[in-house]
């Protein structure tokens, strides 16, 4: 499924995956809410999304759809100027292609996101795996802000808004992917590292 705000990009993206045998295109939507709302109801392999989708933006439809079961794996087509890359894989994209770069540049990005790869050409993406912060969903990120304040679980399920059995399952979650075995040790772990938008104030993609 491709969206862009741009209807001659959307066009022009509908016409070269359509000619592609690789490709089933599914369906095209101009905002980030028309592409989730397909999503949902629609079986989608793979989304090609622009970055600056309108209303809900690309950021926050990637992280949406992180925590959906069965999501699309995504591709952001944007420019490659500035930290957009990285935001992108920060939130949960699976691949970054540049609007810039030559058309088969896209079509085999997606080929290879569809195949299970990550797709980065302007990272590292072996050291930003190296942070376990990386794997963490925003549920999970949030659940680790709230342990530094030293909540207790019934604490977290109220604050949170979840059931205390739905904590634990978070919990258990976070403990295996930042590699520690009790809430102690995360907590130490998030002073240790902290999450990006601790440091200095900035943004949390």
């Amino acid at each position: 499924m491709l969206a862009d705000a741009n209807p001659l990009v959307l066009s022009a993206m509908s016409e070269i995956f359509d000619r592609d045998p690789r490709f089933s295109l599914v369906a095209t939507s101009a905002t980030a809410e028309g592409f989730l709302g397909t999503v949902m109801r629609v079986p989608v392999q793979v989304g090609v999304i622009d970055w600056n989708l309108p209303a809900l933006g690309g950021a926050k439809l990637v992280e949406v759809l992180r925590e959906q079961t069965n999501a699309p794996r995504l591709v952001v087509y944007g420019e490659e100027t500035g930290d957009l890359p990285r935001l992108a894989m920060t939130a949960g994209a699976a691949g970054f292609a540049p609007r810039s770069g030559a058309v088969e540049g896209l079509l085999t990005t997606c080929a290879d996101v569809a195949g299970g790869k990550m797709v980065f050409p302007f990272l590292d993406i072996r050291q930003l795996q190296l942070d376990p912060i990386q794997a963490l969903s925003r549920r999970e990120r949030t659940m680790l802000e709230a342990l530094s304040k030293g909540l207790t679980n019934r604490e977290l399920s109220k604050e949170l808004d979840i059931s205390t059995n739905t904590v634990k399952f978070h919990l258990s979650n976070l403990y295996d992917k930042l590699s520690v075995k009790n809430r102690a040790q995360a907590i130490a772990f998030y002073y240790s590292s902290r999450l990006p938008g601790e440091r200095g104030g900035g943004n949390d993609a």
